[in-house]
């Protein structure tokens, strides 16, 4: 059921400072709400205490590519996030334990 939720956790310079403060982020399903990611991120790290789960939805950006034939205008896919906040006394997620 976690790997149907979770699709994979993000790993940016943005997202590392936001680990020092207990927010985890993971890209999820676009069908999937806030209860059913706070059970999947609980059965994947059950030592963790989650306190709030934040959701939004990333568009998708407009891409264009030269090619011979002219131009190829497109739209990369949108995904949705999933921010997880732990409480202060709970152990922190090690992403790189399985690498």
């Amino acid at each position: 059921m976690t790997d149907d939720i979770l699709i994979q956790p993000l790993v940016t310079e943005k997202l590392t400072r936001l680990m020092e403060e207990n927010h985890y982020t993971f890209q999820v399903r676009l069908d999937a709400n806030k209860v059913e990611i706070k059970k999947a991120v609980q059965e994947r790290y059950p030592s963790v205490s989650i306190k709030k789960v934040r959701t939004y939805i990333v568009r998708g950006k407009q891409r264009t590519q030269r090619t011979r034939r002219g131009i190829v205008q497109g739209r990369t896919a949108r995904h949705k996030r999933a921010i997880i906040t732990l409480h202060p006394d709970s152990e922190p997620i090690d992403f790189f334990e399985q690498v």
